[in-house]
């Protein structure tokens, strides 16, 4: 890995509706032009929930052109080649994934599903934006990561250490 390249990075949930998204747009910012980030699910519900987007937004993070898509588009000759692929929900670390052209890295940072929290408006609100805390914690950790002189053995560990921060949902230490 080289310090001037920019990494393509796919958060992968079921879904494809709340977490993945979440962690795509705060990456795609915090990450400063280092990152391209992408998401997707295994069984996409083929749109994004609206109070990731509400969240997004109070957040001040971009909330427009995303969708709820499938990861085969990201296994298709032609799509981007990802450097990283990180499941963010327990089902989809579970699951059998498409074969990733180029090997990319993987880890399992699990977070709780808040579109699955019950309870009022705001209830439900405040789990989006623990959701979004969470996952921005993490990003920060990632993108300070010096991915150009760490060893691959290093920055596995790095990423499943990642992983582990507040607010994981699995102790499991395998990845999709």
């Amino acid at each position: 890995m080289t310090a001037d390249r920019v990494y393509n990075v796919l958060f992968l949930c079921t879904g494809n509706s709340a977490r993945s998204i979440l962690a795509e747009s705060i990456l795609n910012r915090e990450g400063k032009g280092r990152f391209n980030a992408y998401s997707a699910g295994s069984r996409p519900k083929g749109e994004v929930h609206p109070l990731a987007l509400d969240t997004l937004r109070a957040l001040g993070y971009e909330s427009t052109g995303f969708s709820s898509k499938s990861w085969d588009e990201f296994a298709e000759a032609g799509a981007p080649q990802m450097d990283f692929i990180f499941t963010v929900c327990d089902n989809a670390a579970g699951e059998a994934c498409p074969v990733w052209i180029g090997h990319p890295m993987t880890a399992h940072w699990g977070i709780e599903d808040p579109a699955a929290v019950e309870g009022t408006l705001i209830e439900k609100g405040q789990a989006f934006s623990q959701a979004a805390r969470f996952l921005k914690n993490r990003i920060v950790a990632f993108v300070s990561l010096p991915l150009a002189s760490i060893d691959k053995l290093a920055l596995e560990t790095q990423l499943r250490a990642i992983g582990t921060m507040e607010g994981t949902t699995s102790s499991r230490g395998d990845v999709a």
